[in-house]
């Protein structure tokens, strides 16, 4: 048994060979791995790549939800439950809580009526067992400088068993005899979990499980939610997160705020840039276009939408808007020169072609190498890879027809960007012409 408890309690590392030196990825060795360690009876064995984003030990490919509530016994029914249901899922590898009532408990009951007629209070029983089976700060010595806590305990041999209980003694306070303790107590062992975690002052029983190869932790995340949302019913219990899926959660988070952050600040730059509003909003009609083609390639590719695809989201919001920048401004300079709304984007249309698809081949022809990269890591390179060429690729070639035709929709609605100066040289100009004397 001790030699169990030490495998169960420490764990090792273990480091793969070179990338170009494998056949396999880590996930699939993983996988692998624990299916073997499962087939160990009586052995508690977890293998679990090191996440890369929060450093540390691994754990990195976990999922994790926390039940809480106010009390124990109800959290890891229900907790029990869903780890069945859990197993139901062959992606899961080895669902697990980490309450599990088998150590023993000591749970000692007090005769309060026997233990008031022979004068033994409650404070010195409790004093008691205080002092011989655990243990009781009762003063203080220096020595040589130095303060040291002295403690009252009995001997490891007088109390390393239940039965030791019967040879303790209690004083009486109305006699001042020593009263068995055994003749005021009944105790039992019951089996009780090894620790009580809390969480946000709840009580917390947590549900964990291993990610099989190729699972996401998006997916599994949102299976764990449904059948614990399905087994809590009307019960008073919270949903929370740790470890690795609460920064998946926390991530998710951040980088929708980033993505419409950045959407804010571009429309605000453009805003000031073309002193309008709607110019701004013709070009980011782009934005949903390569969104779209970014997230196709994902489909493509069967890649995951995790957080280095959204990264790639956020960078296709300047490169998408670069299209619309170049036709927009080239038909206001239009404007300037007379030409209606119309005849101006028809013609920037035209003639913007030609540098619209270079900058954009040039653009995509950078990122294939990131889509096609191979080595150590080149799962995020791929991911970024594939949504920036097709993000960009779908925008260039829908912005061409979008564009245009938002642009004839509003732009009549502003003025043209020179049109205040136009209005004051013709001012001007009719202003020298009246005063000039007439022949």
């Amino acid at each position: 048994s001790g030699l169990h408890a030490r495998i169960h309690e420490e764990g090792g590392r273990v480091f793969l060979t070179d990338w170009d030196k494998r056949e396999r990825n880590g996930d699939e060795i993983i996988g692998e791995m624990n299916r073997k360690m499962g087939e160990i009876p009586g052995a508690v064995v977890r293998v679990s790549m090191q996440n890369p984003l929060a450093g540390g030990g691994g754990g990195g490919n976990d999922v994790s939800i926390v039940l809480g509530g106010q009390d124990y016994p109800e959290l890891a029914e229900i907790a029990d439950r869903i780890v069945a249901k859990a197993r139901e899922n062959p992606n899961l590898i080895r669902p697990r809580m980490n309450y599990e009532p088998t150590n023993p408990r000591a749970i000692v009951d007090i005769d309060l009526e026997r233990a008031a007629a022979l004068g033994v209070s409650v404070q010195t029983v409790g004093r008691t067992l205080e002092a011989t089976m655990g243990a009781r700060r009762v003063n203080t010595i220096t020595d040589r400088g130095r303060e040291y806590y002295v403690y009252l305990q009995a001997e490891r041999a007088e109390r390393s068993d239940l039965s030791d209980l019967g040879d303790k003694f209690v004083r009486s306070d109305t006699t001042g005899a020593l009263v068995p303790l055994s003749s005021v107590v009944t105790y039992k062992t019951v089996g009780e979990t090894g620790e009580r975690r809390r969480l946000d002052r709840l009580a917390a029983v947590s549900i964990a499980a291993t990610l099989g190869p190729g699972y996401a932790m998006g997916d599994a995340l949102d299976y764990l939610e449904g059948i614990a949302r399905a087994e809590m019913g009307t019960h008073n219990v919270a949903i929370g997160y740790q470890g690795a899926a609460k920064q998946f959660k926390d991530s998710t988070g951040a980088i929708v705020f980033a993505f419409g952050f950045a959407l804010l600040i571009v429309f605000l730059v453009l805003a000031a840039q073309f002193e309008s509003f709607i110019h701004p909003l013709t070009i980011m009609m782009t934005v949903p276009l390569a969104v779209a083609g970014g997230v196709f390639g994902l489909f493509v590719f069967d890649n995951s939408f995790n957080i280095y695809s959204q990264i790639g989201l956020i960078i296709l919001i300047a490169l998408a808007a670069k299209n619309g920048i170049l036709l927009v401004e080239f038909a206001n300079q239009l404007r300037d020169e007379g030409r209606d709304v119309r005849t101006a984007i028809l013609e920037a249309s035209d003639l913007r072609l030609r540098p619209i698809l270079m900058t954009s081949i040039a653009t995509v022809i950078g990122a294939v190498p990131l889509m096609i990269a191979d080595g150590a890591g080149a799962e995020s390179r791929q991911t970024i890879g594939v949504v920036i060429v097709f993000g960009v690729t779908v925008a260039t070639m829908l912005t061409l027809f979008v564009v245009p035709v938002f642009y004839d929709m509003l732009a009549r609605f502003t003025r043209s960007p020179e049109a205040v100066a136009k209005d004051i040289e013709r001012f001007e100009a009719e202003e020298t012409a009246s005063q000039q004397p007439a022949e």
